[in-house]
């Protein structure tokens, strides 16, 4: 039966099997699965793929393996903090920073697995699946489209049915949901988050204060941090464009090359940590301000303080605030080999715009430090 979420929804697990059915014979499916299985014939996982009935089926039998060899390709391991704190039987409201357009949520979703708790839907741009097989692949994988580029009324009403159906997934089918603390990834390492996305959140909030109805949802902030940004050098651009005042245009493809990138790139070491579910902090809010802007914005340093303090930090991030500062401040937390290789990547990432662009790639992972040195533990 038709439904108002329709437009934007996930795929309904009836809906499932028809959907990998329509895509098994893509190459791009084919290009994954031989990647996720290379030891496997191309008909057993077609044949599994015909007896997948459930999106939590084909997460833990298809993309979960995916994920493990993209960690085992392009990565030295993922480690997380915080799960202990969640209740198995409860969904909540995850917003986290936002570093890579796919790992985020599939890494955050795999660690929810292996803590037996339950996975989220999440937020992905319309701009990400303009693809017809991107956009069936993320439906399968409980991806909820935000609208991007809209004139402001529709924007209005499209955020106002993003809200209540993120209320719908967190109240009435106990499903956690996923959600970035701002629109686009964060390009300068300064994760902040944006007042706007707790707006559109509150637009489904029936209380006459809105930090009831964020009690009430669970919202809990969590920190992912890469020791290397698969994708550092592709921001670079932007980044520049933004230092001199210009207005930067995407080039055509860059959100693929982009997602690609991210999945593909060295990353290292990852950390996912899980913060603590807010609740009194409400009530302090609640206090201290006296209208619905003021607490959304205390909120939204809430949300700061916990991810900015819990953000795991790693020998780049203190070689960069080094050699960006010209210091020896944290030269305890690294070796020299591992300066070497940092200074090596910038050199290979920016060739010959290593002048222009030096300072901006160093800061990209200076900034977790300073922006951590504000809480007085840098770890």
């Amino acid at each position: 039966m038709p439904t108002k979420f329709d437009s934007i929804r996930q795929f309904y697990d009836s809906e499932v099997n028809d959907a990998l059915q329509s895509i098994s014979n893509h190459p791009m499916m084919k290009a994954l699965m031989s990647f996720t299985f290379p030891d496997l014939d191309e008909a057993v996982w077609m044949e599994q793929l015909k007896r997948t009935h459930s999106i939590r089926d084909f997460q833990v039998n298809f993309i979960y393996q995916s994920i493990q060899r993209v960690l085992e390709r392009s990565s030295e391991g993922l480690t997380t903090s915080g799960f202990e704190k969640l209740d198995p039987s409860r969904s909540y409201l995850f917003i986290s920073n936002h570093r890579d357009i796919i790992l985020d949520t599939s890494l955050l979703n795999v660690s929810l697995y292996d803590h037996g708790q339950i996975m989220t839907a999440s937020a992905i741009g319309d701009n990400l699946v303009q693809k017809s097989f991107l956009l069936a692949l993320s439906r399968l994988n409980r991806n909820f489209l935000v609208r991007r580029g809209l004139p402001p009324r529709e924007l209005l009403q499209s955020s106002k049915l993003m809200s209540e159906f993120m209320y719908h997934l967190l109240s009435k089918e106990n499903r956690s949901v996923w959600i970035a603390q701002r629109e686009g990834r964060t390009k300068d390492g300064n994760d902040a988050t944006h007042q706007g996305v707790l707006k559109m959140l509150a637009m489904a909030a029936d209380e006459k204060n809105v930090m009831e109805f964020f009690r009430k949802i669970r919202v809990v902030p969590v920190s992912i941090s890469y020791e290397y940004d698969p994708t550092d050098a592709l921001k670079m651009p932007q980044l520049m464009a933004e230092a001199n005042d210009e207005v930067y245009i995407k080039e055509k493809n860059e959100d693929f090359i982009t997602l690609i990138s991210g999945i593909i790139g060295q990353k290292k070491r990852i950390h996912i940590h899980v913060g603590d579910i807010l609740d009194k902090e409400y009530d302090k809010i609640i206090a201290e301000n006296d209208n619905t802007n003021k607490q959304i914005q205390a909120l939204a340093q809430v949300i700061d303080d916990s991810i900015l303090s819990t953000y795991k930090l790693w020998p780049t991030n203190f070689i960069a605030y080094d050699l960006l500062h010209n210091t020896d401040q944290f030269a305890s937390k690294y070796s020299e080999k591992e300066k070497q290789l940092f200074e090596r990547r910038l050199e290979m990432r920016l060739g010959n715009e290593k002048e222009t662009l030096r300072d901006s790639f160093l800061a990209m992972y200076a900034n977790p430090v300073l922006n951590k040195m504000k809480y007085g533990n840098v770890d």
